[in-house]
This record gives structure tokens, sequence and C-alpha cells, in this order.
């Protein structure tokens, strides 16, 4: 698609500012109402969805250009889909998640990208990773692993560690408690090593509509010459770009999150857990699993109007509002750990807040990031909880980080880690 695409949606926006706040039949105080953090920390209506189909609309009909303002605007938004949920409570017929995409991309193409997006992408196209860390290293996590390579070897499932876990010491080792378990289930598992390339997923959520096409076409021919049918990952972000995006451009793979795989071994009886975690714990959403994990549904139509007013779509259009994410399955697992007292915040599921670390934010907004972060702590704090649990590397590391900068002492973990703890 193009911008212009979303000229229609651009005036028929009704300013309503729905898009700012939670549904509010799931408000349960004033201090965790709100879901878009753009807004929420710019205070300023041009940082919600409907300031940028305002934007949108200028800039299309030439009624205005870029400025270091515009990028601004266009730029701090995480495409977390927040403000989409929200919108389709009560509308069907717009999409501010993907024209806030197009938005990006119509930046980009006009060459109007951010300099400090600038490294990641020329570290994926030289390393193929978004962390600038030489590409040679990327297998070293798995180094202690007996598990084949797919670019030497074949297997019908592989885990796609990603970025973050292939470089974060501190992370790994949820990646190789993954694959220990998927081997111990006497799955069919390998990974492409130090040939792994990264999604895709963190790029098209910055602007760059192309690179992502490369590297997920890259990906997909890999795969085919390993002869992978099912991706497992532990990365959110991996997840919804191989579930999402990359059907778009003809992918036929099953994909898994780790938590989805786990859950199942837990309920055909081929995990259980013998240790005891003591640990009260809260659950925190990542927004590429939950309300953007929902599965890709092909669909080809045309928009039409009931006596010139109301659109209907024919045949009927998917309607992607976040409900039907990954949700119940990393609660199941942590509902089944002995010792472990799961306790909610008040904006969980679809309606979770954003832990900060995407669309490109992290890299070029940090202070708004850590802010975003922030939130999600003290709302973590609110709830009791000693721990934040999460499945999403991006999450964690951004928490982790603002716990640091905080100073406080609420633990960070992933679900796998909590796993591992109890075997």
């Amino acid at each position: 698609m193009a911008l212009e695409d979303f000229a229609a949606e651009m005036d028929r926006c009704s300013q309503c500012s729905y898009c700012k706040w939670i549904p509010f039949d799931q408000v349960k105080s004033w201090r965790f109402a709100k879901n878009c953090p753009s807004i929420a920390y710019h205070n300023f209506n041009s940082y919600s969805a409907r300031g940028r189909y305002a934007v949108a609309r200028s800039l299309i009909k030439g009624q205005s250009g870029y400025s270091d303002t515009v990028r601004k605007i266009v730029f701090t938004c995480m495409t977390c889909g927040s403000c989409d949920v929200s919108c389709k409570v009560c509308r069907y017929n717009l999409e501010p998640l993907e024209m806030a995409r197009e938005l990006k991309f119509r930046l980009v193409e006009d060459g109007q990208g951010l300099d400090e997006h600038q490294a990641i992408i020329e570290s994926l196209n030289k390393e193929h990773n978004t962390l600038g860390r030489p590409r040679a290293e990327r297998g070293a996590w798995a180094d202690d692993l007996d598990v084949p390579r797919l670019y030497a070897d074949k297997a019908e499932v592989l885990f796609h560690a990603g970025c973050r876990f292939s470089y974060d010491r501190e992370l790994q080792g949820v990646a190789r408690t993954a694959v220990r378990l998927l081997k111990q289930a006497g799955v069919d598992v390998g990974i492409m090593g130090q040939r792994e390339m990264c999604c895709g997923g963190r790029v098209y959520s910055m602007g760059y509509r192309e690179t992502f096409t490369r590297f997920a076409q890259a990906n997909l021919k890999a795969w085919d010459r390993a002869g992978v049918k099912t991706v497992v990952t532990s990365c959110a972000d991996g997840y919804h770009a191989f579930k999402r995006l990359y059907p778009k451009l003809g992918s036929q793979v099953e994909v898994l999150h780790t938590v989805e795989f786990i859950a199942r071994l837990i309920k055909e009886g081929q995990l259980t857990f013998r240790t005891a975690v003591p640990l009260t714990v809260t659950y925190h959403d990542p927004c590429h699993l939950g309300r953007q994990g929902e599965p890709y549904v092909p669909w080809e139509g045309v928009e039409k109007k009931i006596k010139n007013q109301i659109v209907v779509y024919e045949p009927r259009r998917p309607r992607y509002n976040g409900a039907w994410g990954v949700y119940d399955p990393p609660r199941d697992i942590l509902r089944s750990i002995p010792g472990v007292e799961l306790v909610e915040m008040e904006r969980i599921r679809e309606y979770s807040w954003c832990c900060g670390a995407g669309g490109g934010v992290r890299e070029a907004y940090p202070e708004f990031s850590r802010w975003t972060a922030g939130e999600r702590i003290e709302e973590a704090r609110a709830t009791g909880a000693e721990a934040l649990v999460s499945a999403c590397p991006w999450c964690e590391r951004n928490f982790k980080d603002a716990v640091k900068a905080l100073g406080d002492s609420l633990q960070v973990y992933d679900i796998v880690e909590l796993v591992q703890k109890a075997m």
C-alpha cells in the first residue's frame, strides 16, 4: 500500500481520542488508564494516532513539508498497536497502526529517516544483525549444545534465537534452555548458528520496508533449503515477523513461540516441575506476542459504501483487534510452576502497556524509552510482585536497564528462566 491509500481514513477519523486510552470498560484506575506512550509522554495531540492521521493528511495534500518536528512525531511511534486495539472497540473502518507504519515508510523512502537508525541498517547489511556485533559470533550462544546447524544439515524444526538472544550474554541462557527443552521432547530441531539472519521485524517497524523484505526472502530461502516445516522462537519480535509478516511473502511455515511449545508439553504431561520457585510475579504481555501476535489472514477485496455513507468490505475483511494473540500459554506455564504466585497488572493482554523498546525508539529516543519502561515498572510494583516476567528479550533488556537506572529492586525474568528453575 501507499500512504495515499489511507486518505479516506484520514478524513474518516472522528477525532474521538479513544486511541489515547485503554477501552473505557477496562479502566481500573486513572493512574494506569492511558495506552499510548507517545501521547502520554509528549502531551500534544500530534503524537497520538488521530494526530498522526492529521500529519499524514497534511503531507499527502502538500499542505506541509518535512521538518525535525514532523520526523519526531512520526518516529516516536513505537508501533505497539495499542491505539489500534482501542480504536477497533468502536470502529471497524480505520487501521491506525498500518497507517503509522506507512507514514514511516514514506519518510524513509523520501530520505527523511533518522541518523540514529542508520547504524542499525548498516549493521544489518554488513553483519546481518541489529546490534553491531560480528556475524561470526552469532551462533556462539549454542557452542555448548549438541544441536545441528541447518546450513550443513537438515531438520523439520528450526529454533531461531534472534539478534538479542544471540548477543546479549545476560539473556543467552534463555535460548540455550529453549533448545534443551526441544531436544528433551524428542523434537528434530536445529539452528542456523552463525548463518542465522535477523528476522527484519524491528527495521520494518522503523520504516525500512525494503530492507525487511530482503531479509525475509533470504530467510525463507534458507528455511526451504534446510527442509524446515516449523520455526520456534523465544523472541516476540521474531514471532510477529514470522507469523504475521512473512505469510504476505508466501511463507507457509508453522510458527510457534517457546511459551506455546512449553505450554503444550505441560498439557501433554511431557514436562513436569520438581522444584518450587517461591516467587510472586506479574506478567508483561509483549506487544508483538500479544495484540500483534494474531495469525495473518489473507484478504483481497474492495471497500464500498452503502448509500454513499456506510463503509463495507467485500468480501468481509479480517479484523485484527488483538484479542487472539498469545496470552494464555505464558499464564498457564506460570500457574503450573509450584511456588509461583501470579498477580496481574491493570493493563494486560491486548490492553498491555508497551515496554518502550519498539519502533526504533530505544535507539533514537532513549530517554522516552526509559520513561515508558519506568511506567510499566511502577504498574508492576503496584501489584506487590517481586518480579516482572515476560517472553521477549527486547522487553526484558529495556526493563532491566530501567530497573538499574531507577535503582529499583524489582527482578526481571524471561518465563523460560523460571521454567529452568523449576525443572
